[in-house]
């Protein structure tokens, strides 16, 4: 069976004669740079992409893309993300890994739909204040950033495109249109969506930054978010709306040219204590879209969506079980995310990641125990075992190695 099979047979059908995936969330750049002094052979380096179309695709890449005197040549940001097979492609301008891939026999990387989301036309990128230690910059969203180079790890935005009515208003009316859906397909889109038709790898609708709560969080800025739901519910719900509807009428255009085997809802809803926002407010605000959402992916005949969340989401799962949501990612242990106790008390939900990822440092009597404290999930079944986000430069290449070839070995033996 090829990856796209086995994601289907593992996550959908549960069929226990069939092997789960190997993959990793992904790679934090400084690690891989430290990976390939470490011994990780160079073969096939992952380029930065040099385009910039749309938000899902592009944001964040003029940063990556920046001149950097504390970046050698060959090196990536530290911020920088690879993907490892479990983070949906194309997004951030993140890359999709090779060389890790090869050297231990991963599965082929999950793919989105390439279509525009959000705006179109896109803001142009455009530095507004440059020197050898910062770029301040206009981001593809309209969202002014701040870049530390020496640092080099993700921006921080300093102003958001959507403030109020006003900026709402403008931004709906110029970017927003739903008159021209193939505008917002790929200029190359039938040999795209061509090439989607034999895949061997699994095909998602969705990703960052399209969901209820994330989509309005990384336009408005969390906190200016939190107010507007107390301030200026109607702002929210006719953001909403509008989304939604975007978000169907383009995904019922993509679905004329090609099936999918999931749906991806970038979230980040959860924190280390919990949820961010009240059981009242996910009612108001999250669970209606959801319904609509959600309706229509089943209405289609996907049967895996999937919410990316970060955080203790403990206290969410039976939410989104009730909205219609079937799996959940990453399950970050240092947040009490514990998949063995997950699988437990919801033996059907789809599951994927839940290894502790710094703890790969700690050696391999530890590594031991998290893999042996995962065999179990394995065998029972919807689960795609991998750290639970991205591998931290603190994890060193002969740790990795273990861990990784010893969960392989797992896998393989698993049915």
């Amino acid at each position: 069976m090829n990856t796209r099979e086995r994601f289907i047979e593992t996550m959908v059908n549960r069929n226990p004669n069939v092997k789960t995936l190997k993959w990793e969330f992904g790679y934090w750049g400084g690690t891989i740079n430290n990976w390939y002094q470490e011994g990780l052979p160079k073969k096939n380096y992952a380029q930065i992409p040099s385009e910039y179309t749309d938000i899902t695709n592009s944001v964040y890449t003029y940063a990556w893309r920046a001149d950097n005197k504390y970046i050698s040549p060959g090196e990536y940001p530290n911020g920088y993300a690879l993907s490892g097979g479990n983070i949906y492609m194309p997004s951030q301008g993140f890359a999709i890994d090779n060389d890790v891939r090869d050297c231990f026999g991963l599965d082929k990387i999950m793919m989105r739909v390439n279509v525009n989301l959000f705006f179109d036309p896109i803001f142009e990128p455009k530095t507004l204040f440059e020197s050898d230690e910062k770029l301040e910059y206009t981001d593809v969203d309209g969202a002014r950033r701040i870049y530390l180079k020496e640092s080099a790890t993700i921006p921080t935005t300093f102003d958001c495109p959507i403030k109020d009515w006003e900026s709402w208003e403008k931004i709906k009316e110029e970017r927003l249109s739903t008159k021209n859906i193939k505008s917002r397909f790929p200029n190359n889109w039938e040999s795209v969506f061509e090439g989607y038709r034999n895949r061997d790898y699994p095909l998602v609708l969705g990703g960052y930054p399209f969901g209820v709560f994330g989509a309005l969080a990384h336009l408005l800025g969390y906190e200016r978010l939190f107010y507007a739901y107390h301030d200026d519910p109607k702002l929210i719900h006719d953001m909403l709306h509008t989304f939604t509807e975007l978000w169907i009428a383009v995904f019922e255009e993509a679905l004329r040219y090609t099936t999918v085997d999931a749906a991806q809802i970038w979230e980040d809803i959860s924190f280390g204590n919990g949820c961010m926002i009240s059981k009242h407010l996910m009612n108001e605000f999250i669970k209606p879209y959801y319904q609509r959402l959600v309706s229509f992916f089943k209405s289609k005949g996907i049967e895996a969506i999937f919410v990316d969340t970060d955080g203790d989401c403990w206290d969410i799962i039976p939410f989104f079980l009730e909205c219609g949501v079937t799996g959940m990612f990453p399950f970050e242990s240092d947040c009490k995310m514990d998949v063995a106790a997950v699988r437990k008390k919801y033996p059907d939900l789809m599951m994927c990641g839940g290894i502790p990822k710094s703890q790969i440092s700690w050696g391999k009597a530890r590594i031991d125990l998290l893999l042996d404290a995962a065999a179990p999930v394995i065998k029972a079944g919807r689960y795609i075992p991998f750290a639970d986000h991205f591998i931290p430069p603190e994890v060193h290449f002969e740790d990795f190695k273990y861990y990784r070839e010893k969960l392989n070995a797992m896998i393989d033996g698993s049915v």
